[in-house]
């Protein structure tokens, strides 16, 4: 029994200071779990827990720096990096649109458990991305919508990470706490079982009835609906159409271009009267099809930008494409604006114009996009090279939008796939612990040629190790303080009169409610030791516990941002916000109801 001192009221305070710090969009999930871990280092270093068994350390909150499940993390991502680049599963991929315009409802299950599998072993988003491309080239050639499908191809490689140790971080992270505390050691395969049998519903659903619920949305990567950019056109002193009164502007463009408003000068709107003279420096703000705007830009002689910038002088000369880029959590130029993030100094690519993904929540664009302050969804229309944009694709700052471009294949893809499943196959065996097995997969990786260390390096999410450390931080300190143990026993006295399955099922679905809030890795850390405490608690068998957790935090079905690959196809597919909740919610109460029903069985609670 443990009482509430000063250390244990603060572990208390700070818990839900952290989560709230992972939701805000505004604060780069980074920064927040940098100062969560400073705050811990700082508060034991004033006040230090010293009892008579355990004195905790400042220091003891950045060890997990090393911990053996971060380097096996970033390990497996790298080696999910060589499956991208070698485009390894592409063959896969092109065998599934060839079956596609014979029998596409046969194809879409096939497409379904090739996903669900895959991301078994490998990471999701890899998965979603050389998925992606295909599948929106079937839609546009079979003039179908591909919101119908992308999904629920999405939510299966969600379902299937969850039947592995290694399917995501969450599960990894989870393990390695279970250990730690001599609990069990997990085997690769150990919850396949129970993940099978309810996953079995799950992708029913996806396949049958997800499809039925989801609108056609308009296809924004094909060009029978093309995307609506907001851009500026810079009047220079040598356009014609500078020193022009206004009606004979829009008269050059055959009055097809819709002006929102005329900028001059810092913040000052000129009323659009006919007779307004546009003048040299006037930005002209429209909003049209990439098509149109290159048009009206030839039409006026304007810019789609600004020559005065200092950014100019260091973009590319052979200028011939159009690419539109959308901007995902932790690229580098999430959170921040153009000008910022020197986005042309890194891409060598020219922006012209801007779709928001979240236009009503953001203040009116001041007609530079350079200072827009970027959100994750929002797409970038961008001019370049070819070389420039394939640089950008394959460096992963940024997910390039293009439905028809296939992924590279190398004569190296088989070496891949080889060196993957050796890294499995020494794990899943006992030969080698996976920390071992995917650090040696990664040196032969590297030996190989199968990937550089520019490569390696770029695989490895600095936000996902952050995250991690700073939950791991936490998580000790609940368990160290006792915190975990007070939580733990406050829910289990509050629940003792109700039997242990429908306890465990609560659990489920506390989980599943966190993880579509804040970050899954924070809920799977921040969970564990408190199933586990109140499974020790309650005199049960804390294994099913920790499967809570595990199944629980991985359900990020309901929201756009519950996961990176969500974002993904909310892109891509052109999805509102409501059509995860139409979806998720359902998928969430399918797996929630399997797993509360399966685990008692197989664990023969009573």
């Amino acid at each position: 029994m443990f009482s509430m001192d000063l250390h244990i009221i603060f572990v208390l305070l700070l818990t839900p200071l952290a989560l709230y710090l992972f939701t805000r969009d505004k604060i780069p999930l980074e920064a927040s779990s940098l100062l969560i871990i400073l705050i811990l280092m700082l508060f034991f270093h004033f006040f230090p827990y010293i009892t008579d068994n355990l004195e905790i350390s400042p220091i003891k909150f950045i060890a997990g720096f090393g911990n053996e499940a971060v380097i096996t993390i970033g390990a497996l991502m790298i080696i999910g990096k060589s499956i991208e680049k070698t485009g390894a599963i592409q063959p896969l991929a092109n065998l599934l649109a060839n079956f596609w315009k014979n029998k596409p409802k046969i194809t879409i299950l096939l497409t379904l458990l090739l996903a669900c599998l895959l991301s078994g072993f490998i990471n999701n988003t890899p998965v979603v991305i050389i998925l992606l491309p295909m599948l929106i080239g079937v839609a546009i050639r079979s003039k179908s919508a591909p919101s119908t499908i992308l999904m629920p191809i999405g939510f299966a490689t969600l379902i299937g990470g969850m039947a592995t140790t290694i399917g995501t971080s969450t599960n990894l992270l989870i393990v390695n706490i279970a250990s730690a505390q001599g609990i069990i050691d997990f085997k690769m395969f150990d919850f396949v079982v129970p993940v099978a049998i309810v996953g079995f519903f799950g992708i029913a659903y996806l396949w049958l009835i997800a499809p039925k619920l989801l609108p056609e949305r308009e296809q924004p990567l094909s060009d029978r609906s093309p995307r609506i950019f907001e851009a500026s056109f810079f009047i220079e002193e040598n356009c014609k159409s500078c020193n022009l009164p206004f009606s004979e502007v829009l008269e050059l463009t055959d009055n097809e271009m819709k002006v929102d408003r005329i900028e001059r000068g810092e913040g000052l709107i000129v009323i659009k009267l006919p007779s307004v003279q546009i003048q040299a420096g006037d930005r002209l703000i429209v909003r049209d099809t990439p098509d149109n705007l290159k048009l009206f830009e030839e039409q006026l002689g304007a810019n789609l930008h600004n020559n005065n910038s200092d950014n100019r002088k260091n973009s590319v000369i052979d200028q011939q494409h159009l690419a539109e880029i959308v901007i995902t959590r932790g690229s580098l130029f999430h959170r921040s604006t153009l000008t910022d993030s020197n986005f042309i100094q890194q891409t060598g690519l020219l922006p012209l114009a801007l779709n928001q993904a979240k236009e009503s929540e953001v203040e009116q664009s001041t007609g530079n996009i350079n200072s827009a302050y970027l959100r994750a969804g929002d797409i970038l229309l961008v001019q370049g090279s070819d070389q420039k944009i394939e640089d950008l694709k394959s460096s992963g700052k940024a997910l390039v939008l293009d439905g028809t471009t296939d992924l590279p294949r190398t004569h190296k893809s088989r070496r891949a796939i080889f060196i993957m499943s050796g890294v499995i196959l020494a794990a899943a065996s006992g030969i080698l612990p996976i920390s071992i097995s995917a650090v040696l997969g990664v040196a032969i990786l590297l030996g190989s040629g199968c990937l550089n260390w520019q490569e390696a390096m770029s695989a490895v999410s600095l936000q996902v190790i952050m995250v991690i450390v700073a939950s791991l931080a936490l998580g000790a300190a609940m368990i160290d303080t006792g915190a975990a143990v007070l939580v733990a026993q406050f829910f289990s006295d509050s629940v003792r009169h109700l039997p242990i399955p429908l306890i465990l099922s609560m659990l489920i679905l506390l989980m599943a409610v966190l993880t579509n809030l804040i970050s899954n890795v924070s809920t799977g850390i921040i969970g564990t030791p408190i199933a586990i405490q109140m499974a020790l608690q309650l005199g049960s068998d804390p294994i099913p516990f920790i499967l809570a957790v595990i199944f629980g935090a991985n359900m990020s079905f309901a929201t756009p941002y519950g996961y990176q690959t969500n974002l993904l196809i909310f892109s891509a597919g052109g999805y509102k916000f409501k059509d995860f909740i139409r979806v998720g919610i359902p998928l969430i109460f399918i797996m929630w109801i399997g797993f509360s029903l399966i685990l008692p069985i197989i664990y023969k609670i009573h």
